[in-house]
């Protein structure tokens, strides 16, 4: 079992750090509580039912990130380093100015909605889970989640457009 728990820890760090440094805007906090969800992982890795793994993992770290925000009250997205991955590939110095602005609006729209909408985008368009398991690891039904996720993003086109009209 600790063989597995190593392999899945290699497999899920990056993207439970990136969830969980987004939803915290602190590195060092994020660090902790990637620790706090694998440590729980490995506790209730009997409660695993043979879901996807991933989902499984990110509902861990979910309900890790409320507990500290219980303690700590407070839930805003700063970390402008976060989205930097969506600019992989080598581009020019102009076009490569341009992503940076566009990741930073996407940033700043982001993390001015509201939590749950904040948390619909992230899990599903920024994480790549589907809608099904976004829903679970938020712990609402589907239906309700598509509702957060179409006013999220619905937010953030009318934020857009009214920042470019």
């Amino acid at each position: 079992m600790k063989h597995t728990i190593n392999k899945i820890y290699q497999a899920y760090f990056n993207d439970i750090f990136h969830f969980l440094l987004s939803l915290s805007q602190n590195y060092h906090t994020a660090e902790d509580l990637v620790q706090e969800t694998f440590i729980r992982a490995h506790l209730y890795i009997e409660t695993y039912k043979g879901e996807n793994i991933k989902s499984w993992l990110f509902t861990i770290a979910h309900h890790v990130f409320i507990d500290y925000y219980r303690k700590h009250k407070k839930m805003i997205i700063k970390d402008e380093r976060y989205f930097s991955f969506i600019s992989d590939k080598k581009i020019g110095t102009d076009e490569e100015i341009i992503v940076q602005e566009e990741i930073n609006e996407v940033i700043r729209l982001v993390g001015n909605l509201p939590e749950k909408h904040r948390l619909a985008v992230l899990l599903h368009d920024i994480h790549g889970f589907s809608q099904y398991e976004a829903a679970n690891v938020m712990n609402v039904k589907q239906s309700y989640f598509k509702v957060l996720l179409f006013r999220g993003r619905q937010t953030i086109r009318q934020r857009r457009a009214k920042h470019d009209g």
